[in-house]
């Protein structure tokens, strides 16, 4: 009897296993996504409603202060009218309102109470999730005072870039 020279069948099995495999670590890629998006804080504001009306005196100090550092250039390290970075026209402007505050960005996201909704006056950090690495002082209208960086001076900027959005870490308000 002639022997039969068929191919030996691919099991399915060997496929549905790598197939499973490439399944099972797809959903943990997607469910890790998902987290990732709920995890993400919307940078949210609560304006006054006639500019700095119903504001606190605190409030209104430390935004004068910060309006009128707004042209000053940048110095790291720096918390005077001579040369500021992100942190020190924080200190500076919370200085003038009577609110110590501490030194750093991190220090600061890390120490101040939080708020869901920034209003005129309050901080807002931005960073990698570990570490707060730059933040500004809230003006009001979608707009934040703050020291960019090298080479650059204290400006105020719209919030509804993308950059920003992307960045957020969260709100402090530590003034009245």
């Amino acid at each position: 009897m002639p022997t039969s020279s068929l191919p030996t069948p691919v099991t399915p099995r060997l496929f549905s296993l790598d197939a499973g495999r490439l399944l099972r670590r797809l959903a943990l890629l997607l469910t890790l996504a998902l987290l990732a998006g709920c995890a993400s804080r919307d940078l949210t504001t609560h304006d006054a409603r006639h500019g700095t009306d119903g504001l606190s005196i605190e409030r209104a100090l430390i935004l004068a202060t910060a309006k009128e550092a707004l042209g000053t250039p940048y110095r790291f390290g720096g918390n005077s009218s001579k040369g500021l970075d992100c942190s020190g026209l924080v200190e500076m402007a919370y200085r003038s309102a009577g609110i110590p505050v501490p030194r750093t960005a991190d220090e600061q996201f890390r120490h101040l109470p939080t708020v869901e909704a920034a209003r005129p006056g309050d901080l807002l950090f931005f960073g990698d999730r570990r570490k707060a690495t730059h933040v500004g002082i809230y003006r009001g209208n979608g707009q934040m005072i703050h020291a960019p960086g090298s080479g650059r001076r204290v400006v105020s900027v719209p919030l509804d870039v993308a950059y920003w959005q992307e960045r957020f870490l969260g709100a402090a308000g530590p003034a009245p």
